[in-house]
């Protein structure tokens, strides 16, 4: 392995994590990968290799494609909603609006719903802009069938997206409302923060008490939240996955981290991950990097 070589990989590694992460939507999965993606780039003849960037990205695609397919069949037996693993994010994550939409687990959570194939391509394309040839090197596939995919994936997410785009500082006022009606006791203050039809999801992985299907309503989604809390919880505002989250912690530690849906003034969805396993990350925030 030669210096260059090692150069190349620190420089492009937060963008091979990001690929992994969004092909993945597991942080620990992700960070597989990326040992993986080292050892096969230690083994290739640098003289062969035109544009690192390139060949390095291939490495990570093809590899999170074969975890992906094995971690899928795992999740059909997971013990209620599966969510993706939260990250806790740099600043300049979120002033990446692109970047930040795209690893919200808002998305991630909808990217759940493609095929392998289409996941690789949708965030390939959509996230990283890669030209369709570089994609279909990665993935074995022809240009026209990478097209396709792409167009597959591209409607597929577009009719699970919000329609009406909301604006950085309009999105996180409406979160410091709910934030502040949660720490205050303020029920009215919550009521009025969430949409009639608020979707509440929540992953405990069978090891956390947590709902085992999705809670629709903002009267049911208030009872739960009332019914789980804990008198020795405090609530922190965290920035998570490139926008606010609110972290749930109990004797110095994250229990609970909700991320959120805005749309037109109201939280529309609300993500909560009880899951321990998933909470190992929130240590350090993470460089994400397109």
């Amino acid at each position: 392995m030669t210096q260059s070589a090692t150069d190349s990989f620190v420089a492009h590694r937060n963008l091979l994590f990001t690929v992994a992460y969004e092909m993945l939507g597991s942080a620990a999965d992700a960070e597989d990968v990326l040992q993986e993606t080292w050892l096969r780039w230690a083994a290739v003849d640098q003289d062969d290799v035109r544009d690192p960037r390139a060949y390095l990205v291939r490495i990570t695609t093809r590899l999170s494609l074969n975890r992906l397919r094995t971690v899928r069949r795992q999740r059909e037996t997971y013990v209620g909603p599966w969510l993706p693993e939260p990250l806790l994010t740099t600043p300049d994550v979120a002033e990446d609006v692109e970047l930040a939409d795209s690893v919200s687990l808002a998305m991630l959570h909808v990217l759940e719903t493609l095929t392998p194939s289409e996941r690789a391509v949708f965030v390939l394309r959509e996230v990283f802009d890669l030209p369709y040839d570089d994609i279909a090197a990665a993935l074995d596939k022809s240009s026209s069938a990478v097209r396709q995919l792409a167009h597959r994936a591209r409607s597929h997410v577009e009719a699970r997206q919000p329609r009406i785009a909301v604006s950085r500082r309009d999105r996180d006022a409406v979160v410091e409302r709910f934030f502040e009606a949660v720490t205050t006791g303020d029920i009215q203050g919550l009521m009025d923060v969430l949409a009639p039809d608020v979707v509440l999801v929540t992953d405990g992985g069978g090891k956390r008490k947590a709902a085992l299907r999705p809670i629709l309503g903002r009267d049911k989604v208030v009872r739960f939240m009332q019914g789980q809390a804990d008198p020795e919880a405090t609530a922190e505002l965290r920035s998570a996955n490139g926008g606010p989250a609110l972290a749930v912690v109990i004797h110095g530690q994250i229990d609970t981290l909700v991320t959120f849906l805005v749309e037109d003034g109201l939280v529309t969805g609300m993500y909560a991950v009880r899951n321990p396993e998933k909470l190992h990350h929130l240590g350090r925030p993470i460089t994400l990097a397109r």
